[in-house]
């Protein structure tokens, strides 16, 4: 079914088309019970018969649901069961990718405190057995005063629920700028992996740029695992050595090693004075940049010489017994 601006969906009343992915469209329209303006997610007509995304769907509206939270997008529970679209509380502001295209950077007091009010709403999600999952500016709305809202819990976990699969590969694991190191290995990524993310956008807001680069989403997925980005002060010395440690500390590769709450993240970067500052090898080698190709060549490289090391040995036991 194709709405346009005056439609009625029961109760509510389409205002106009304010955001349209591959799979749904956002709405703003107005319930006409009390006046006050909604966003409505209706999925695309061909998304309706799709099961996977019927049940990632599902899953969004529960999480959405059951969080009260003001860094939340709330899900309203909507009294007519079994209709395909999702009621949601309208929040006025600009997306954090609508931010950084306008500003390219932020100043790191203000990328700082817009952090901080995304770990509380982590710390809130995750004390509930959720973790997002797919953290980005394209997910996070900001108001004139910097107070943020979570939105799109669409590939989500749910504590205790269900896993869910998805035949598309973005789906299953996040944004590639974006994504954790373990969730690029295939694994279903938790509380730690929001940290991660967090701490890429962090170095975007501060820098201008982020951390990882190629160009398509696997070699970008890839240079996470085999380099370390630029060291932020080196594109930025404005930002004190203490708040890069922190960015160094949420990027972490392996996960044990990452902050491991959003509550102890938000720790020290409510009091980067009092965070030490640890002799990196990522400050030095940086500049180092490895491919899979090059790994491939040494490995088979190796290999190759292995038959050689060998007859060398032969030899010399030969000429020595």
């Amino acid at each position: 079914m194709n709405f346009h601006a005056g439609d009625t969906l029961d109760h509510y009343q389409i205002e106009r088309l304010v955001a349209r992915s591959g799979m749904a469209s956002i709405w703003k329209a107005i319930n006409t019970r009390d006046g006050k303006p909604v966003a409505i997610k209706i999925p695309h007509p061909e998304m309706e018969s799709d099961v996977q995304f019927f049940e990632r769907f599902q899953r969004e509206a529960e999480i959405g649901r059951r969080m009260d939270h003001p860094g939340i997008m709330k899900v309203y529970q909507d009294p007519r069961p079994g209709k395909f679209y999702m009621v949601m509380e309208w929040v006025e502001g600009r997306l954090l990718r609508q931010i950084l295209h306008d500003e390219r950077k932020l100043d790191q007091d203000r990328a700082i405190r817009i952090s901080l009010a995304i770990l509380d709403a982590l710390e809130y999600i995750h004390s509930r057995g959720v973790a997002h999952r797919d953290l980005k500016p394209e997910n996070i709305m900001v108001d004139d005063q910097d107070n943020i809202k979570l939105i799109d819990f669409g590939i989500a976990s749910l504590e205790g629920a269900r896993r869910l699969t998805f035949a598309k590969l973005s789906n299953v694991m996040g944004t590639p700028d974006y994504i954790s190191p373990e969730q690029v290995k295939g694994k279903r990524g938790d509380g730690r992996s929001d940290l991660y993310a967090l701490g890429v956008m962090l170095y975007e807001m501060l820098t201008g740029k982020k951390p990882f680069n190629g160009p398509n989403p696997f070699q970008i997925m890839n240079d996470r695992l085999i380099n370390n980005p630029v060291p932020p002060r080196e594109i930025e010395p404005a930002i004190w050595p203490e708040v890069q440690e922190i960015i160094y500390r949420a990027l972490e590769r392996d996960p044990a090693n990452r902050y491991r709450t959003a509550q102890e993240f938000a720790k020290d970067l409510a009091n980067p004075e009092e965070v030490g500052v640890a002799e990196r090898t990522e400050l030095k080698d940086w500049h180092v940049r490895r491919t899979p190709l090059l790994r491939q060549i040494a490995f088979y490289a190796m290999l190759a010489l292995i038959p050689v090391v060998v007859l060398g040995l032969l030899f010399w036991v030969a000429k020595h017994s």
